[in-house]
C-alpha cells in the first residue's frame, strides 16, 4: 500500500504542478493579449483624436471661406448700389420721381 500511496501522491503532485504551469502560461498569454489590446485602444484613440482635429481644421477653413465669400458678395452689392445711385444722380432731371422710372412699358 505504501507503493500505491507514493504513486498516487506523486501523480497527484504532478497533476497539481501541471495545472499550475498551465494557469501560469495562460495568465502570461492573457496579459500579453491585454497589453496588445491596450496598445490597439491607444492607437485607436490617437486616430480618433487626429480625425477630430482634422475635422475641426476643415470646418474652420470652410467657415473662413464662407465669410470671405459673404464679404465679397456684400462688397459687390455695395459697389453696384453705389453705381446705380450715381447713375440716378447724374440723370436726374429735376422731376420727382424721375420720368425714367415712371414710364410705362408697353
Amino acid at each position: 500500500m505504501t507503493r500505491r500511496q507514493v504513486l498516487l501522491l506523486s501523480c497527484l503532485s504532478a497533476l497539481v504542478l501541471l495545472s499550475m504551469l498551465r494557469e501560469g502560461s495562460s495568465a502570461s498569454v492573457g496579459s500579453r493579449q491585454t497589453a496588445g489590446e491596450a496598445a490597439q485602444e491607444a492607437e485607436n484613440r490617437q486616430k480618433l483624436q487626429a480625425d477630430e482635429l482634422r475635422r475641426e481644421y476643415y470646418e474652420e477653413q470652410r467657415n473662413e471661406f464662407e465669410n470671405f465669400v459673404e464679404e465679397q458678395k456684400d462688397e459687390q452689392e455695395e459697389r453696384s448700389r453705389e453705381a446705380v445711385e450715381q447713375w440716378r444722380q447724374w440723370h436726374y432731371d429735376g422731376l420727382f420721381p424721375s420720368y425714367l422710372y415712371n414710364r410705362y412699358h408697353v
